[in-house]
């Protein structure tokens, strides 16, 4: 399975270390654009200063870690789509031109899934799929979401719990999922 992650979904870097993860355990295979990626790294610059550069840091290690799910500029099928949101356009010709099964978003607005539909497209929500991935390689995505975890508590300095960390980023789910 081939999924575009948008922006906002790598912003959070829990989310976005728990989906790096099950792409490099082979559990899908992330489809990107480096306008993608500029949009997560510019967007963290609001965290302050020099949050931007760390991010910068991290979009290189997950260029190189998926150099073949990177896609170029797709103006031309870009040009032959209508969105909610024109910002979104370059979003979905990746994933057209990725051949991507899904887009990962929070923006269930702004891919509304009757266009979606008709590229052979789905929007799913991180908890959804990271959820479904869960059901079909259960102790891969537990051994990745607990290597986020203990990352997480290590710089931290504190003790750091599944459910809470997990629920920080919106993964009810999953986070249900792996306490049961």
């Amino acid at each position: 399975m081939k999924a575009v992650l948008d922006a906002c979904v790598l912003f959070p870097t829990v989310l976005r270390e728990i989906l790096q993860g099950a792409g490099e355990a082979g559990l899908y295979e992330p489809v990107w654009s480096d306008r993608i990626l500029g949009e997560w790294t510019h967007s963290s610059a609001k965290l302050g200063p020099g949050v931007q550069v760390v991010a910068e840091g991290e979009a290189a290690l997950f260029r190189a870690a998926f150099p073949r799910g990177r896609v170029a500029p797709q103006p031309a099928i870009e040009a032959r789509l209508v969105l909610p949101d024109p910002g979104d356009l370059h979003v979905l010709a990746t994933g057209i031109a990725g051949h991507a099964d899904a887009i990962v978003t929070f923006n269930a607005s702004d891919f509304p899934g009757h266009v979606l539909a008709a590229e052979g497209i789905s929007r799913r929500d991180p908890d959804g799929f990271l959820w479904e991935l869960h059901s079909r390689a259960p102790e891969k995505m537990a051994a990745i979401v607990e290597r986020v975890r203990a990352k997480a508590e290590s710089l931290s300095g504190q003790p750091v719990g599944l459910k809470p960390l997990l629920k920080r980023v919106r993964l009810f789910r999953l986070a249900k999922a792996l306490a049961g």
